[in-house]
């Protein structure tokens, strides 16, 4: 999976530009609903199950969430269910209804449902449910599930995780992003796709999301590379899928690159990035010692007697494509990050620094301009990094910039970025 290229820990799943929608109709009142995934429209008008008196052990509160058990088939069959909990489908479904609405708790992913329903969010079901109940016959109407374009994709899941890595915080983690919600995904034929063991359907696909997702994307994207230069090694894989990754929107991604890393991986840019960061065994080597790992532990890792250097390393040392800061709040700060690159690009070629820079730190690279002679020529650089200290703890206190070589083809894009922790806790 994304350990293809050198992670521990999976990429974070994003959208794709196209979301699964529904329009739910209620008398006068018309709701866009997410979240449940269904290809049956119910053209006609059904009333919703008002007298809920015959349910035998359960108070209005639970029938209302539609708990298990108390909702009373006889009254049930035939009709939609309104549940104010999403997992209320299940209920609905097992005790015969037609269709259910439902709470949305699920904010940006569909799921596959065993029966017509529509999940409805915050205020919106709040409006239906007042509809419901100030309505005398209220009636309701399920259209079929449509995609719709989605224009602020890609953005990242509610499901995924930030970083950053503690065990190695210098690393940036996530590396990148990748789609993982709503994907079209080969299914157990012997599990039901509405995760439901009432729901007996099988499917060799199903719509699926989570980072078990953008997992494979990125280690087909690897994949992909691998076949166009065989004698890559993994990091400079992982090096060339970092550097050429889409930027994403900060708008719309309010963690910045400690929830989406370097950006949406691209899987064409990424088979000629120009520049590649490589690493080898050593590399790793010097790695472990600075993050605290003696000989003796490495030599368990390595399987052979590499040992530690007798000079003090550090993990933002390492030859990484992005470049990371932990510091402590109101703290000033000065790093200098030294990396190496190899050519990949154009036999002869020159690349030229740009910085993108941040407001709240300060960025150098020196020098600005790599000539190259021959393909695998390498070449270093320093980049370093200062400020006064910024104000607080939190993702919103962080500053990103972005280093950007360029030689008028490819652009190797390379993020900055630094993190307010308190080290003392």
């Amino acid at each position: 999976m994304h350990a293809t290229v050198g992670s521990s820990i999976p990429p974070p799943a994003s959208n794709l530009n196209q979301l699964i929608s529904r329009v739910t109709s209620l008398g006068l009142l018309t709701r866009e609903a997410l979240s449940s995934l269904f290809s049956l429209s119910l053209s006609f008008l059904v009333p919703k199950i008002l007298d809920l008196q015959g349910a035998q052990t359960a108070n209005g509160a639970e029938i209302w969430a539609c708990e298990e058990g108390c909702l009373d088939s006889d009254l049930v069959k035939g009709k939609i269910v309104l549940c104010n909990r999403f997992e209320g489908v299940a209920e609905a479904y097992k005790a015969g209804a037609l269709g259910a609405v439902v709470l949305n708790t699920l904010i940006d992913v569909s799921v596959v449902v065993p029966l017509p329903a529509s999940a409805i969010a915050g205020l919106d079901f709040i409006l239906v449910e007042d509809y419901v109940k100030t309505t005398k016959n209220p009636r309701v109407q399920l259209f079929r599930s449509e995609v719709v374009k989605d224009f602020t994709a890609p953005t990242v899941a509610s499901f995924s995780a930030c970083g950053p890595l503690l065990l190695a915080p210098e690393i940036m983690k996530p590396d990148v992003t990748a789609p993982g919600v709503e994907i079209l995904a080969a299914y157990s034929p012997i599990a039901s796709p509405s995760n439901g063991p009432l729901y007996k359907r099988q499917a060799k696909y199903s719509i699926v999301s989570g980072t078990s997702m953008s997992s494979p994307h990125v280690a087909g994207v690897a994949s992909y590379v691998k076949s166009f230069h065989p004698d890559w090694s993994p990091s400079a894989i992982k090096s060339a899928i970092m550097t050429t990754a889409w930027p994403m929107n900060t708008s719309t991604n309010k963690a910045g690159e400690i929830s989406y890393g370097s950006g949406h991986i691209n899987p064409v840019k990424a088979i000629d990035p120009g520049l590649v960061y490589d690493a080898h065994k050593e590399d790793y080597i010097t790695l472990l010692c600075g993050l605290g790992f003696d000989s003796n532990a490495v030599q368990v890792i390595s399987g052979d007697n590499s040992t530690c250097p007798n000079a003090k390393t550090f993990p933002f040392s390492f030859n990484y494509p992005a470049m990371t800061v932990l510091t402590s709040p109101m703290t000033s700060f000065l790093y200098k990050f030294h990396r190496t690159v190899t050519n990949v690009g154009f036999s002869n070629s020159t690349y030229r620094a740009k910085i993108i820079p941040s407001p709240n730190i300060t960025v150098q690279v020196q020098p600005t301009i790599l000539s190259f002679k021959s393909l695998h020529e390498k070449k270093s650089f320093v980049v370093t990094v200062n400020g006064a200290g910024l104000p607080d703890m939190s993702f919103k206190a962080s500053a990103s910039a972005w280093l950007l070589w360029s030689d008028g083809t490819h652009s190797v894009r390379s993020p900055v970025f630094v993190l307010p922790v308190n080290t003392e806790d």
